[in-house]
């Protein structure tokens, strides 16, 4: 019997979904003639497009996988697809998709694929992070039954749990608690983000 997930995400999904190149150029495309990924064209989403392009574009040169994690990777045995719910304002996928782009470029065994949230919110909803449409959300896939191997996202679980944290005290203001999060991207450089996708690429591992 199918599940929802598998009823959800199809063969045609993955056909249309984004490379990782398709989805950048799409983001600045979309900037360019003032528009956002879900066009909610406010000046402050537009602003944190602006803001998102370059942090992605500071990682797409600067990001460095691993030795450990690059062995991982090329050694995986089992083809899979990796489809992110991702979009372009969003700040967390901004720092995130970098890292996620060069680690599938290190394994002949991973497919990329990138899709809009607010485009396919029936697949978003399948995967909620505490009842949150929060991305990204890295969904694991079997390359040839699409069956969910598993998830990651929207951040380490490390910043996770700090940051939400800080949201929900009362004293520490939104603003602060975000400028935060992202100085602590800064600081760790993908560390944390790697470690667990050095244990989920061994619980992805099919018998």
């Amino acid at each position: 019997m199918k599940t929802a997930v598998d009823s959800i995400i199809t063969r045609e999904l993955i056909e249309n979904a984004h490379s990782f190149e398709e989805y950048t150029d799409l983001v600045q495309q979309l900037f360019d003639d003032g528009r956002t990924t879900n066009d909610d064209n406010r000046p402050d989403m537009l602003e944190y497009t602006k803001l998102n392009i370059h942090r992605s574009s500071k990682w797409n040169k600067r990001a460095k996988i691993s030795e450990e994690l690059q062995r991982e990777l090329s050694d995986f045995p089992g083809k899979m697809i990796w489809l992110v719910i991702t979009e372009g304002w969003c700040g967390d996928a901004a720092q995130s998709l970098p890292f996620i782009h060069k680690m599938s470029e290190l394994s002949d065994n991973i497919d990329l694929k990138l899709i809009l949230r607010d485009q396919y919110p029936e697949v978003m909803d399948e995967f909620l992070t505490n009842g949150s449409r929060s991305i990204p959300k890295v969904i694991a896939l079997d390359h040839e039954t699409l069956e969910v191997l598993g998830t990651w996202g929207p951040r380490p679980k490390e910043i996770q749990e700090t940051y939400m944290g800080e949201r929900a005290n009362p004293d520490i203001e939104n603003k602060i608690a975000t400028q935060n999060l992202h100085l602590w991207y800064a600081r760790n450089k993908g560390k944390a983000m790697q470690e667990e996708f050095l244990q989920l690429l061994d619980e992805w591992k099919k018998d």
